[in-house]
């Protein structure tokens, strides 16, 4: 596995409808390194944005979608998706706070 760092972790936030519904619910939803495993993620959240203390991480590995441009046939990057649950007492993330 490589050696990746707290601010190599989390590549970016995710913002869709259905992530800002769970922001009531103090979830974030981040875009993640593929190899970074759960106890990665919260580290770096913790150390990104002073404050906020992390309950719980759920990953997630989304697959690559085929996509076609006439007769060839090609595949989109597989990506992996980080959902961050907060504690009552954490301070809220600054970035989602404008939206």
């Amino acid at each position: 596995m490589a050696n990746i760092q707290y601010y190599d972790v989390i590549l970016k936030p995710v913002v869709t409808e259905k992530s800002m519904n769970a922001m009531a619910e103090r979830k974030y939803t981040f875009l993640v390194h593929p190899e970074a495993n759960k106890s990665q993620v919260k580290e770096a959240v913790e150390k990104m944005f002073p404050g906020t203390k992390v309950e719980k991480v759920n990953t997630m590995n989304i697959q690559g979608k085929i996509k076609r441009r006439g007769t060839t046939l090609g595949k989109t990057a597989k990506t992996k998706k980080a959902i961050v649950k907060l504690t009552a007492d954490s301070k809220e993330i600054e970035i989602f706070s404008g939206l």
